[in-house]
Protein backbone atom coordinates (compact mmCIF):
# COMPACT_ATOMS: atom_id res chain seq x y z
CA UNK A 1 0.00 0.00 0.00
CA UNK A 2 0.81 3.77 -0.77
CA UNK A 3 0.36 6.82 1.40
CA UNK A 4 -1.51 9.59 -0.20
CA UNK A 5 -4.06 12.59 0.43
CA UNK A 6 -7.62 13.00 -0.68
CA UNK A 7 -7.69 15.64 -3.75
CA UNK A 8 -11.32 15.09 -4.86
CA UNK A 9 -14.20 13.36 -4.69
CA UNK A 10 -16.70 12.54 -8.18
CA UNK A 11 -19.26 10.14 -8.21
CA UNK A 12 -17.99 7.70 -5.85
CA UNK A 13 -14.23 8.14 -7.02
CA UNK A 14 -11.59 9.58 -5.34
CA UNK A 15 -8.94 10.94 -6.30
CA UNK A 16 -5.80 10.71 -4.47
CA UNK A 17 -2.41 12.75 -4.77
CA UNK A 18 0.85 10.06 -3.95
CA UNK A 19 4.63 10.10 -4.77
CA UNK A 20 3.52 7.52 -7.64
CA UNK A 21 0.96 10.15 -9.07
CA UNK A 22 -3.01 10.51 -8.98
CA UNK A 23 -4.85 7.74 -8.48
CA UNK A 24 -8.63 6.88 -9.10
CA UNK A 25 -10.10 5.08 -6.10
CA UNK A 26 -13.10 3.27 -5.12
CA UNK A 27 -13.52 3.19 -1.55
CA UNK A 28 -13.74 0.07 0.40
CA UNK A 29 -17.14 -0.93 1.10
CA UNK A 30 -16.52 -1.28 4.73
CA UNK A 31 -16.47 2.21 5.04
CA UNK A 32 -19.94 2.44 3.89
CA UNK A 33 -20.64 0.20 6.63
CA UNK A 34 -19.25 1.98 9.48
CA UNK A 35 -20.85 4.92 7.64
CA UNK A 36 -17.50 6.74 7.30
CA UNK A 37 -17.62 9.25 4.46
CA UNK A 38 -13.93 9.72 2.60
CA UNK A 39 -13.95 13.66 2.68
CA UNK A 40 -11.21 15.71 0.56
CA UNK A 41 -7.99 16.43 2.68
CA UNK A 42 -8.05 12.81 4.26
CA UNK A 43 -4.93 10.77 4.40
CA UNK A 44 -5.12 7.65 3.02
CA UNK A 45 -3.45 4.48 2.43
CA UNK A 46 -4.54 2.94 -1.08
CA UNK A 47 -3.78 -0.68 -3.12
CA UNK A 48 -2.48 -0.32 -6.10
CA UNK A 49 -4.87 -1.86 -8.43
CA UNK A 50 -3.13 -0.69 -11.94
CA UNK A 51 -0.38 1.20 -12.02
CA UNK A 52 -0.13 1.45 -15.78
CA UNK A 53 -3.82 3.37 -15.63
CA UNK A 54 -3.51 4.60 -12.29
CA UNK A 55 -6.37 2.96 -10.74
CA UNK A 56 -6.50 2.11 -6.83
CA UNK A 57 -8.40 0.82 -3.86
CA UNK A 58 -9.05 3.06 -0.93
CA UNK A 59 -8.19 0.77 2.21
CA UNK A 60 -7.13 3.02 4.98
CA UNK A 61 -8.26 6.29 6.65
CA UNK A 62 -6.08 8.30 9.31
CA UNK A 63 -7.62 10.07 11.92
CA UNK A 64 -8.26 13.69 11.15
CA UNK A 65 -6.83 16.18 12.67
CA UNK A 66 -9.25 18.97 11.70
CA UNK A 67 -12.99 18.54 9.42
CA UNK A 68 -14.45 21.50 8.65
CA UNK A 69 -18.49 20.93 7.74
CA UNK A 70 -18.98 23.69 4.77
CA UNK A 71 -17.18 23.21 2.70
CA UNK A 72 -16.70 19.82 3.84
CA UNK A 73 -12.96 18.80 3.98
CA UNK A 74 -10.51 17.63 6.55
CA UNK A 75 -6.88 18.23 8.13
CA UNK A 76 -6.94 22.01 6.74
CA UNK A 77 -4.53 24.18 8.91
CA UNK A 78 -5.81 27.80 7.84
CA UNK A 79 -8.31 29.19 6.19
CA UNK A 80 -8.16 32.46 4.35
CA UNK A 81 -11.55 34.27 5.01
CA UNK A 82 -12.14 36.46 1.64
CA UNK A 83 -14.50 39.28 1.68
CA UNK A 84 -15.01 42.18 -0.91
CA UNK A 85 -14.13 46.04 -0.82
CA UNK A 86 -17.06 46.38 -2.56
CA UNK A 87 -19.64 44.02 -4.67
CA UNK A 88 -20.90 42.93 -2.64
CA UNK A 89 -19.49 45.01 0.80
CA UNK A 90 -18.90 43.44 3.48
CA UNK A 91 -20.84 41.70 5.70
CA UNK A 92 -19.37 41.95 9.02
CA UNK A 93 -21.23 39.89 10.66
CA UNK A 94 -21.03 37.14 8.38
CA UNK A 95 -17.18 37.98 8.76
CA UNK A 96 -17.61 36.94 12.54
CA UNK A 97 -19.12 33.94 12.19
CA UNK A 98 -16.42 32.42 9.69
CA UNK A 99 -14.06 33.70 11.79
CA UNK A 100 -15.75 31.81 15.06
CA UNK A 101 -15.72 28.57 12.74
CA UNK A 102 -12.11 29.31 12.37
CA UNK A 103 -11.14 29.62 15.51
CA UNK A 104 -13.09 26.16 16.83
CA UNK A 105 -11.11 24.28 14.70
CA UNK A 106 -8.08 25.72 15.80
CA UNK A 107 -7.04 26.98 12.45
CA UNK A 108 -4.45 29.65 11.06
CA UNK A 109 -6.63 32.95 9.88
CA UNK A 110 -6.42 35.32 7.27
CA UNK A 111 -8.55 37.54 6.30
CA UNK A 112 -8.54 38.59 2.79
CA UNK A 113 -10.42 42.17 1.44
CA UNK A 114 -10.46 41.93 -1.92
CA UNK A 115 -11.43 44.24 -4.59
CA UNK A 116 -10.04 47.24 -2.85
CA UNK A 117 -9.97 48.90 -6.63
CA UNK A 118 -13.30 49.26 -6.20
CA UNK A 119 -13.70 50.83 -3.11
CA UNK A 120 -12.48 54.75 -3.68
CA UNK A 121 -13.63 56.05 -0.27
CA UNK A 122 -11.01 53.05 1.42
CA UNK A 123 -13.68 52.39 3.37
CA UNK A 124 -11.98 49.06 3.73
CA UNK A 125 -9.04 49.96 6.06
CA UNK A 126 -11.05 50.67 8.58
CA UNK A 127 -12.47 47.16 9.06
CA UNK A 128 -8.61 46.19 7.89
CA UNK A 129 -7.49 48.36 11.27
CA UNK A 130 -9.49 46.54 12.72
CA UNK A 131 -9.38 43.17 12.75
CA UNK A 132 -5.20 43.73 12.58
CA UNK A 133 -5.70 45.44 15.92
CA UNK A 134 -7.28 41.97 17.27
CA UNK A 135 -3.90 40.59 16.12
CA UNK A 136 -5.43 39.09 12.63
CA UNK A 137 -3.03 38.80 9.39
CA UNK A 138 -4.87 41.05 7.04
CA UNK A 139 -4.33 41.47 3.17
CA UNK A 140 -5.22 44.07 1.26
CA UNK A 141 -5.70 42.72 -2.37
CA UNK A 142 -7.17 43.56 -5.96
CA UNK A 143 -7.04 40.86 -8.90
CA UNK A 144 -7.72 43.81 -11.22
CA UNK A 145 -4.53 45.94 -9.80
CA UNK A 146 -2.40 43.21 -8.84
CA UNK A 147 -2.55 44.61 -5.46
CA UNK A 148 -0.98 41.79 -2.58
CA UNK A 149 -1.19 39.06 -4.16
CA UNK A 150 2.59 38.26 -3.90
CA UNK A 151 1.83 38.93 -0.29
CA UNK A 152 -1.11 36.34 0.03
CA UNK A 153 1.23 33.75 -2.02
CA UNK A 154 3.61 33.97 0.63
CA UNK A 155 0.98 33.54 3.16
CA UNK A 156 -0.16 29.60 1.90
CA UNK A 157 3.44 28.22 1.79
CA UNK A 158 3.66 24.83 3.12
CA UNK A 159 -0.11 25.13 4.36
CA UNK A 160 -3.65 23.60 3.75
CA UNK A 161 -5.53 26.38 3.22
CA UNK A 162 -9.09 26.80 2.43
CA UNK A 163 -10.61 29.50 1.05
CA UNK A 164 -13.79 30.51 2.03
CA UNK A 165 -16.36 33.31 2.42
CA UNK A 166 -19.86 34.65 0.50
CA UNK A 167 -20.48 34.05 -2.96
CA UNK A 168 -18.70 37.04 -5.46
CA UNK A 169 -15.96 37.98 -3.32
CA UNK A 170 -13.41 37.07 -5.91
CA UNK A 171 -12.08 34.02 -4.58
CA UNK A 172 -11.50 32.01 -7.61
CA UNK A 173 -10.08 34.88 -9.55
CA UNK A 174 -7.51 35.16 -6.47
CA UNK A 175 -6.60 32.31 -7.05
CA UNK A 176 -6.04 32.21 -10.61
CA UNK A 177 -4.11 35.44 -10.14
CA UNK A 178 -1.63 33.67 -8.12
CA UNK A 179 -1.61 30.58 -10.09
CA UNK A 180 -2.66 31.92 -13.58
CA UNK A 181 -1.98 27.76 -14.77
CA UNK A 182 -4.86 26.85 -12.30
CA UNK A 183 -7.63 28.79 -14.44
CA UNK A 184 -10.77 27.87 -11.75
CA UNK A 185 -13.92 28.98 -13.25
CA UNK A 186 -15.16 32.26 -11.94
CA UNK A 187 -18.54 33.92 -12.68
CA UNK A 188 -19.87 37.16 -12.69
CA UNK A 189 -22.18 39.02 -10.30
CA UNK A 190 -25.59 40.20 -10.17
CA UNK A 191 -26.11 43.66 -9.83
CA UNK A 192 -29.44 42.96 -9.58
CA UNK A 193 -29.04 40.89 -6.41
CA UNK A 194 -25.66 41.29 -4.93
CA UNK A 195 -24.51 37.77 -4.80
CA UNK A 196 -22.26 35.91 -7.01
CA UNK A 197 -23.12 32.74 -9.28
CA UNK A 198 -22.02 29.57 -7.25
CA UNK A 199 -18.85 28.84 -9.68
CA UNK A 200 -17.21 25.86 -7.67
CA UNK A 201 -19.33 22.54 -7.66
CA UNK A 202 -17.04 20.38 -5.56
CA UNK A 203 -14.28 21.39 -2.82
CA UNK A 204 -11.42 20.47 -4.20
CA UNK A 205 -7.49 20.00 -3.22
CA UNK A 206 -4.92 21.48 -5.05
CA UNK A 207 -1.50 21.22 -4.97
CA UNK A 208 -0.03 25.25 -6.08
CA UNK A 209 3.42 24.03 -4.48
CA UNK A 210 5.27 21.44 -2.65
CA UNK A 211 3.30 20.69 0.37
CA UNK A 212 1.31 23.80 -0.33
CA UNK A 213 -2.68 23.09 -1.35
CA UNK A 214 -5.43 25.11 -1.17
CA UNK A 215 -9.34 24.16 -1.61
CA UNK A 216 -11.60 26.17 -3.73
CA UNK A 217 -15.00 25.78 -2.45
CA UNK A 218 -18.51 26.92 -3.10
CA UNK A 219 -19.49 30.19 -1.38
CA UNK A 220 -21.85 30.89 1.84
CA UNK A 221 -24.05 33.74 2.58
CA UNK A 222 -25.33 33.17 6.02
CA UNK A 223 -23.07 30.58 8.54
CA UNK A 224 -25.22 28.49 11.03
CA UNK A 225 -23.31 28.46 14.64
CA UNK A 226 -25.64 26.36 16.56
CA UNK A 227 -23.41 23.62 17.43
CA UNK A 228 -21.67 25.80 19.55
CA UNK A 229 -22.67 25.90 23.05
CA UNK A 230 -23.57 29.97 24.43
CA UNK A 231 -20.77 29.17 27.41
CA UNK A 232 -17.94 28.55 24.92
CA UNK A 233 -18.58 31.05 22.67
CA UNK A 234 -16.12 33.68 24.18
CA UNK A 235 -13.04 31.48 23.62
CA UNK A 236 -13.55 32.03 19.94
CA UNK A 237 -12.75 35.81 20.44
CA UNK A 238 -9.04 36.21 20.97
CA UNK A 239 -9.30 39.67 22.29
CA UNK A 240 -11.43 38.59 25.48
CA UNK A 241 -8.52 35.60 25.66
CA UNK A 242 -6.15 38.18 28.30
CA UNK A 243 -9.15 38.93 30.64
CA UNK A 244 -11.59 35.33 31.00
CA UNK A 245 -9.99 34.66 34.15
CA UNK A 246 -10.30 37.90 35.80
CA UNK A 247 -13.99 38.23 36.37
CA UNK A 248 -15.43 37.76 39.84
CA UNK A 249 -17.80 35.14 39.09
CA UNK A 250 -16.55 32.13 37.97
CA UNK A 251 -18.61 31.31 34.67
CA UNK A 252 -19.04 34.69 33.88
CA UNK A 253 -21.21 35.03 30.27
CA UNK A 254 -20.14 38.91 30.49
CA UNK A 255 -23.87 39.95 29.38
CA UNK A 256 -25.44 41.26 32.94
CA UNK A 257 -23.02 39.97 35.69
CA UNK A 258 -21.49 42.60 37.59
CA UNK A 259 -17.50 43.16 37.45
CA UNK A 260 -17.09 41.51 34.54
CA UNK A 261 -13.25 42.38 33.46
CA UNK A 262 -14.68 41.60 29.53
CA UNK A 263 -16.97 44.48 30.15
CA UNK A 264 -14.16 47.28 31.35
CA UNK A 265 -12.24 46.64 28.63
CA UNK A 266 -14.88 47.36 26.04
CA UNK A 267 -13.61 50.49 24.11
CA UNK A 268 -10.22 50.10 25.04
CA UNK A 269 -8.45 46.53 24.64
CA UNK A 270 -11.95 45.28 23.30
CA UNK A 271 -13.71 47.17 20.19
CA UNK A 272 -17.33 48.07 20.92
CA UNK A 273 -18.64 46.60 17.85
CA UNK A 274 -17.31 43.20 18.27
CA UNK A 275 -18.44 43.31 21.56
CA UNK A 276 -21.71 44.01 20.52
CA UNK A 277 -21.70 40.96 18.04
CA UNK A 278 -20.50 38.92 21.01
CA UNK A 279 -23.83 39.96 22.65
CA UNK A 280 -26.24 39.09 19.61
CA UNK A 281 -24.48 36.15 19.33
CA UNK A 282 -24.51 34.57 22.37
CA UNK A 283 -28.12 35.32 22.85
CA UNK A 284 -28.85 33.79 19.40
CA UNK A 285 -27.46 30.40 20.70
CA UNK A 286 -28.93 30.65 24.55
CA UNK A 287 -32.10 30.91 22.02
CA UNK A 288 -31.46 27.63 20.12
CA UNK A 289 -30.43 26.16 23.35
CA UNK A 290 -33.48 26.76 24.81
CA UNK A 291 -35.67 25.86 21.35
CA UNK A 292 -33.45 22.00 21.25
CA UNK A 293 -35.02 21.37 25.01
Amino acid sequence: MIKGVILKGIGGFYYVDTEEGIFECRARGIFRKEGIVPTVGDNVEITVLDALDKKGSLDTIYDRKTELIRPKVANVNQAVIVFAAKNPNINIDLLDRFLILAEEQGLDIVICINKIDQDLEKNYERIANLYKTIGYPVVCTSVEKKIGLEELCRMLEHKISVFAGPSGVGKSSLINGMFPALQLTTGEISRKIQRGRHTTRHAELIQVEHQSYIVDSPGFTSLQLSHIAPKDLQYYFPEFAPFLNQCYYTGCCHIHEPDCAIKKEIGVSIGQERYQRYTVLYQELVQEFERRK
